[in-house]
């Protein structure tokens, strides 16, 4: 079984604008996959970086309904070293994708995070973005027990 059709396994679905895997998790296992800029018909998509581990969504996703996305939005406006990781993160996904305007997960607002499974997969595929680190260890373990 290739990528293509682990990716969509995992997601129960053809995955729109696959591109590659961009981080495997210690199984071996695509974790993040990098989409491109643009879907098979000419549609944006805006998400370059793709959470697609089921234990990984699930573990961000409990971090959002316990409203993970409010708090480390405070958290970017309130700590100036949060704010300026975002900032350079967003500055970042532009220059990678310039074909489409907007920052992580397509955000072309500043000040409020959008989806932290976006920030998280942005930590994953490019080390180094400080917000998405935190947001990553505050959703605790990343894989499953055992790996």
């Amino acid at each position: 079984m290739d990528d293509l059709d682990i990716v969509a396994r995992q997601l129960g679905r053809r995955p729109r604008a696959f591109r590659r895997v961009a981080v495997r998790c210690p199984f071996g296992r695509p974790a993040v996959t990098e989409q491109r800029p643009l879907d098979e018909r000419g549609r944006p998509f805006p998400t370059q970086f793709y959470v697609t581990c089921p234990h990984l969504v699930a573990q961000i996703s409990r971090l959002e309904a316990a409203g993970g996305v409010e708090r480390w939005t405070r958290a970017a406006e309130e700590d100036e070293e949060l704010a300026r990781s975002l900032e350079q993160a967003h500055a970042e996904q532009r220059a990678l994708r310039p074909e489409l305007p907007g920052g992580i997960g397509g955000a072309t607002r500043t000040g409020s995070l959008k989806c932290l499974h976006a920030h998280g997969a942005f930590a994953l595929a490019r080390p180094g973005y400080e917000l998405g680190d935190r947001i990553l260890a505050d959703v605790g373990g990343l894989w499953p027990e055992g790996s």
